[in-house]
């Protein structure tokens, strides 16, 4: 059973209050696996499906990943959740809680392009070294840990791989402004709680990647060099073969291009006015 907290349990151990989750035992390697099928499995749905039935659709989720992300963050700062370390929505994770359905809904380039961003990379080390400590509900949290963290692989693979949506240069530098403006936002919050949110101020205590980048404070600017490497190889095949096939920019701000035309997209943006149309111009 997932809440009974027993040592010889695949999914917990006796870490944290009510156990942690270790890394690379059945339950982990089993959610890395439906992780995997569902990425492919949803890719070629998006590629071969009537593109006003796909918007639906994931139109139709954002809105269940929204409101699940209200529930949670309520959730945690209920008193029986309450946890200084925890509960603050100040973890690259917990704004892609929100991040994710936004860009679901509403298709918003910034909202694709960070989520692409944070989604493959930062959102991967909770992936694949999942720092999971269990403290009300087991259950409860083990599924809301892997919504939230396979929501944030699975929607932007969808969105640039199956629909064509894909970051530009000027995508490239919104997205890792956000990044340090984040960081900003939980370093402050870190120094008002005494917390770690984002791993800014101590690496996890368990096994991850900062582990070999040095050093705290030193892989902070490791890690944002790396960054910035990983992101422009996640940018430049794109802009490549964007340019070459003259493919339109989305939105008016030029931070993504769209190269496969969705007549759902189209008819909803010419329906429907607002922040959040989806431009595609030519440049």
């Amino acid at each position: 059973m997932l809440g009974s907290v027993r040592l010889h349990d695949p999914l917990l151990r006796a870490d944290g209050p009510l156990g942690q989750m270790p890394a690379y035992g059945g339950a982990h390697l089993t959610m890395l696996a439906l992780l995997v099928l569902a990425a492919l499995g949803l890719v070629l749905w998006a590629r071969r499906t009537p593109a006003a039935r796909v918007e639906r659709v994931l139109r139709g989720a954002g809105w269940v990943l929204l409101a699940n992300a209200v529930f949670w963050t309520a959730w945690g700062v209920m008193p029986w959740a309450w946890n200084i370390d925890e509960s603050l929505p100040l973890h690259y994770s917990d704004a892609l809680r929100f991040l994710v359905p936004l860009a679901l809904i509403t298709r918003a380039p910034w909202a694709v392009v960070v989520s692409w961003y944070w989604g493959l990379t930062l959102n991967m080390q909770s992936v694949l070294t999942p720092d999971v400590n269990y403290f009300v509900w087991v259950p409860l949290e083990f599924l809301e840990y892997w919504l939230a963290h396979g929501a944030g692989v699975l929607a932007p693979t969808v969105l640039v791989w199956g629909l064509g949506i894909r970051p530009t240069w000027r995508g490239y530098v919104a997205a890792y402004a956000v990044t340090v403006g984040w960081a900003a936002l939980a370093m402050t919050g870190n120094a008002l709680t005494g917390a770690n949110y984002g791993y800014l101020n101590r690496a996890p205590s368990g096994p991850s990647l900062l582990d070999v980048l040095g050093p705290w404070p030193w892989y902070l600017l490791v890690e944002a060099v790396l960054i910035a490497a990983v992101w422009a190889l996640m940018t430049l095949p794109w802009t490549l073969r964007d340019r070459r096939a003259g493919t339109p920019l989305l939105g008016r701000a030029g931070l993504a291009r769209r190269a496969v035309p969705a007549q759902a997209s189209s008819s909803t943006s010419d329906s429907r006015s607002g922040p959040w149309e989806a431009e595609t111009t030519r440049r």
